[in-house]
């Protein structure tokens, strides 16, 4: 099964070439780069679920950079990793916000029964395969301890 994404990517790719946009050519060919190395060395093929979950990763990496820069005083880096953040988020699924994930929650919670913080684990194993590369896990992880008794 091919990717749709990948094949964005690829494409903008070329479009940035022949744009002479290097910022953004050196961007996406490192998210390029990261996806091959991902299927190549687990021997999979190229699906949205791996290059999500590349994506997620990278996106991940540059809001850590940022933080980083930021503490360090260094505005010229930290707006360099925001555009390449901004520009990772193109290809990532549209992302749950709160409210979405907590009717996904009071649902797992009421499924699986639930009843205290200490069977936060069950709640978590029937939710995350539903909210897996659409909802950042720190999130949903304050959603289902908000609203665990």
């Amino acid at each position: 099964m091919a990717s749709a994404i990948m094949d964005q990517l690829l494409a903008d790719i070329k479009t940035a070439m022949k744009a002479q946009d290097s910022e953004t050519v050196m961007t996406l060919r490192t998210l390029n780069a990261a996806i091959k190395d991902q299927t190549v060395n687990a021997g999979i093929e190229v699906t949205d679920e791996v290059v999500t979950a590349v994506i997620n990763k990278a996106i991940k990496q540059r809001a850590d950079a940022i933080e980083q820069f930021a503490a360090a005083g260094r505005q010229d880096l930290v707006d360099k990793e925001q555009k390449q953040m901004e520009l990772c988020r193109n290809y990532q699924p549209k992302q749950m916000d709160r409210a979405e994930i907590e009717v996904l929650v009071r649902a797992c919670i009421t499924e699986s029964g639930a009843t205290g913080k200490k069977e936060m684990g069950k709640v978590m194993h029937l939710l995350m395969p539903q909210v897996k590369g659409r909802a950042d896990g720190k999130l949903v992880n304050q959603v289902v301890l908000s609203l665990l008794p």
